[in-house]
Order: structure tokens, then sequence, then C-alpha cells
């Protein structure tokens, strides 16, 4: 752990950050999601009520049910929602 005295935690946060500020997106995000699961436990029931939804659109797009709205268009939609 950190110790308190004179600032040093707050140092040693800084060089964590400063590191991981230099890994791949992927290993970021690896690292986000850990620190993550330290604050909200993951729950087995949700994790897999959110696979069998995945599965299900992702089963929606092949079939061709649905069909992908790209990112920009949706973005774009939700500026346009709220700005009104």
């Amino acid at each position: 752990m950190y110790e308190q005295k004179g600032g040093s935690a707050m140092h040693g946060m800084k060089e964590i950050i400063e590191e991981a500020e230099c890994l791949p997106v992927e290993e970021r995000l690896m690292v986000i999601d850990s620190l993550l699961r330290t604050i909200n436990s993951p729950t087995t029931e949700i994790d897999f009520e959110w696979i069998e939804v995945a599965k299900r659109r992702l089963a929606e797009l092949r079939s061709g049910r649905t069909t992908a709205v790209p990112g920009d268009e949706v973005f774009a939609r939700i500026r346009n929602r709220f700005e009104k």
C-alpha cells in the first residue's frame, strides 16, 4: 500500500497512471476493467443475461431481421434529440 507521509501516495498514483497511459489500448482497457471489478464485483447472473442478449442480437443481425446502424448516425440522432 501507499504511505501517506508527504504526499507519497499521490506520487505513486501519478506514476501508475503515467505508466498505464503508455500501454496499448487493449491493455489499458484490461487495467480499467480490473479496477472497476474491485469496486463493483461482477454478478454471474447479470453477466449470463448480457451474454444471452448479445447472442440474440448477433443472431438477429446475421439473419437480416435487423440491420446495424453506423455509430456516427447513432450519435447524430442523440445530439439532435438533446439539442432540441
